[in-house]
C-alpha cells in the first residue's frame, strides 16, 4: 500500500531531521568527546584528550570548535596562571545526555549479544 501524501511529507521531514543530527554529530570523535563532557560536566582539554583514546591534539581542537559552533559545548577561559580552559555542555548540548545514556545501554547489550560479555 502506498504512503499518503501527508505521511510521505512527514517521513521526508523525519529523514531530514535524522540527517541534520548525523551531520552535526558525524565523525569518529564527536560522540566520545560529548560523552567525556557529559560524565564530568566540565572538562579541560587535556582531560578530554586522555578520555578519548587515539585522538590527536589537532583533531580534538578541530572537533571542539565544531561542537562549539553548533552550540553543543561552551568554552570558558579562566584568567588564572597558567591559563585554564574548561569545556561544558550548553543547555542545548545537555539534551544529548539521554541519547548518550541510550547509546551506552545499547552498546552494553550489543557487546553482550555479540561476544557474550
Amino acid at each position: 500500500m502506498a504512503c499518503q501524501p501527508l505521511e510521505k511529507e512527514r517521513h521526508r521531514k523525519e529523514m531530514m531531521a535524522v540527517q541534520d543530527s548525523m551531520d552535526v554529530l558525524n565523525g569518529k570523535w564527536k560522540i566520545s568527546i560529548i560523552t567525556s563532557i557529559c560524565y564530568y560536566n566540565k572538562r579541560r582539554f587535556s582531560d578530554i584528550l586522555n578520555d578519548v583514546a587515539g585522538i590527536s591534539n589537532k583533531m580534538l581542537s578541530k572537533e571542539l570548535k565544531e561542537l562549539e559552533i553548533n552550540k553543543l559545548i561552551k568554552r570558558t577561559v579562566l584568567d588564572i596562571h597558567p591559563v585554564t580552559v574548561h569545556y561544558e555542555l550548553t543547555k542545548h548540548g545537555a539534551t544529548l545526555k539521554t541519547i548518550i545514556n541510550n547509546l551506552t545501554d545499547w552498546g552494553i547489550a550489543h557487546r553482550k549479544e555479540i561476544i557474550g560479555k
